[in-house]
């Protein structure tokens, strides 16, 4: 049996009340090289080096990256990785906000406007999202939009100071998604 042949990654421009998620453009490059030197970004972003990290984040085949943009500014970027195979088929995202932009709700709301997209237009019925065990925070924004905590990922990344850190496997199932009181705000095109 032959399985479809799933659509590609796609580039979408996602328009939130307070953020317009975008496909990163070459001019972004210096904006987001100065987030990822923000000491509250860097910390878990494991390089001393900006560019690296931009490099990364930029460069992964057969991931989008879009811009976090707040009033015309680049805020930070949400990473997609697709996995098509029909059987495990799912969505991981990753995140990352100047600190100028944290405590706002703004990274909330655009895990929100992404996991909307991903699961109403993309089609896919489970989301994760794999923070530092110990990044509090994030983990906490993470779970005010409904992902649960699914386990601890011994040893899981390198951190800056060079050694393994442990890391939280979180999931989100499409019906679990926490919507903000009032009005349901729908991402626009």
């Amino acid at each position: 049996m032959t399985s479809p042949t799933p659509t590609p990654p796609a580039r979408p421009t996602l328009i939130g009340p307070r953020v317009r998620l975008r496909p990163l453009v070459d001019a972004d490059h210096d904006s987001l090289r100065a987030v990822l030197a923000d000491p509250t970004v860097a910390r878990w972003w494991g390089t001393d080096e900006p560019a690296a990290a931009l490099a990364d984040v930029a460069g992964q085949d057969g991931h989008v990256t879009l811009v976090i943009d707040v009033d015309g500014v680049v805020a930070g970027a949400i990473m997609v990785a697709e996995e098509t195979d029909p059987d495990y088929r799912h969505a991981g995202i990753d995140i990352f906000l100047a600190s100028a932009y944290q405590g706002r709700g703004l990274g909330t709301e655009a895990i929100r406007v992404i996991a909307r997209y991903l699961f109403e237009e993309r089609g896919h019925h489970r989301l994760t999202i794999d923070p530092a065990a110990d990044n509090d925070r994030a983990i906490r924004a993470y779970e005010s939009v409904g992902f649960r905590r699914v386990g601890i990922m011994r040893a899981y990344e390198r951190g800056r100071d060079g050694s393994f850190h442990d890391g939280l496997l979180m999931d989100l199932l499409a019906g679990e998604l926490n919507e903000p009181e009032g009005p349901r705000s729908r991402p626009r095109r």
